[in-house]
């Protein structure tokens, strides 16, 4: 079963102050770099990259970190990224073609301890094109979220604003849906302000 990373990384960051691709951790790598990098160590075997805001810095970035030449690395600009994060799942899942994998497993670039364990975890419940995971924290639903092949146009369709694959996720019946638990591996928490960086 192939599996291909879609990295949603389009946004303003509105609240962080600037988009959330552009940060760097502590140690000084770049957010949107260890996001890449972690996909690929997790098991997926490709990777697209959805920019938007600040999409040409955000080039320079992938650029630096090396993963700009590496033919398994796509980038997609969703030209409506201020709409929210369902545009740049849209943009994504819209790039794709069904040769490019059963599935494609979908996580956000300010996701700082979901690390290549989670995503292998989540990748490695991957059973053909139907198949639909979510990763889950203490029962709670988060990312990444593994969606097979025949759910992508219906995704795609019904991602509006911020709510990105949920409309849809809510839609199918629960026995359809399966829930990872990851919390022993992560938190889960996605960054939304300053304060979360420290």
């Amino acid at each position: 079963m192939s599996v291909r990373g879609l990295l949603l990384a389009a946004g303003a960051g509105r609240r962080m102050g600037g988009p959330k691709a552009l940060l760097r951790d502590a140690a000084g790598v770049p957010f949107l770099d260890r996001a890449v990098g972690t996909l690929f160590d997790g098991g997926c075997d490709a990777v697209t990259v959805v920019l938007g805001a600040a999409a040409s810095d955000s080039r320079a970035v992938l650029s630096e970190a090396g993963w700009a030449d590496d033919p398994a690395v796509r980038v997609v600009v969703a030209e409506d990224w201020d709409e929210g994060m369902g545009a740049s799942l849209r943009a994504g899942l819209r790039s794709l073609a069904p040769a490019d994998a059963d599935a494609v497993l979908v996580t956000l670039v300010d996701l700082p301890d979901v690390g290549a364990d989670v995503v292998r975890r989540v990748v490695g419940t991957v059973r053909g094109p139907t198949t639909l995971t979510r990763a889950t924290y203490e029962g709670k639903p988060g990312h990444p979220v593994l969606i097979g092949r025949d759910h992508w146009a219906g995704v795609a369709a019904s991602a509006r604003g911020d709510s990105g694959a949920r409309t849809y996720l809510a839609s199918v019946p629960p026995d359809q849906l399966l829930s990872c638990e990851c919390s022993d591996l992560a938190t889960g928490r996605d960054l939304d302000s300053p304060a979360d960086l420290r």
